[in-house]
């Protein structure tokens, strides 16, 4: 999986935005509680959507149930202009109940639908132990692509052949399926 430098930067401030609400002075879990303060507090935060979008996107945590990981996969690798649009992701995300009138007030924002597609591929990144950043999976596939490395031929377009392993195979398949449904919402397809 590819990510961005803008979600890989974000990434990092989110999980320690997630960190730092985590536990008080004396090592107790009051995630919980920090996030319910947070959310109370959703009329003075989303005016920060733009500026520090990882400490408003916080509010989220857990909010977020993802049905296509293809779709998430290809957001996450997308810079902060050429992400989708927030309603065009509705067959990908379904929110919890409990979030509902958080995107509203959310929405009321100029960039409220920008925020909201950030913040789900945050949330989504946060919750995926496997991915990688951009720069440490473009590393692996130029180091996979040299003739030393390759333990597996591929064909004349690129296509892995026999030798390839199912993780890689399933990793495929996500992200072309994420490919075809933005084509689907307007988008240029991305050369590999």
């Amino acid at each position: 999986m590819r990510i961005s430098s803008f979600f890989r930067n974000l990434r990092s401030a989110y999980e320690a935005e997630i960190d730092d609400l985590t536990s008080d002075s004396e090592g107790h879990d009051v995630l919980r509680k920090r996030l319910t303060a947070k959310r109370k507090e959703i009329t003075f935060l989303r005016q920060m959507i733009q500026v520090s979008p990882e400490m408003v996107a916080v509010v989220f945590h857990q909010g977020f149930q993802f049905k296509l990981p293809s779709v998430m996969d290809h957001l996450v690798a997308q810079e902060p202009e050429n992400l989708p649009e927030w309603d065009s992701l509705a067959g990908a995300i379904e929110m919890r109940p409990w979030t509902q009138d958080l995107v509203r007030e959310i929405l009321k924002e100029p960039m409220g639908e920008w925020f909201m597609t950030v913040a789900a591929g945050v949330e989504y990144l946060y919750g995926k132990a496997d991915a990688k950043p951009a720069s440490a999976a473009r590393d692996e596939e130029d180091h996979d692509n040299s003739d030393e490395a390759r333990d597996h031929d591929s064909d004349s377009d690129g296509e892995y052949q026999d030798g390839d392993d199912e993780e890689e195979k399933e990793a495929r398949a996500r992200e072309d399926a994420g490919a075809d449904w933005m084509v689907e919402q307007g988008f240029d397809r991305k050369d590999r």
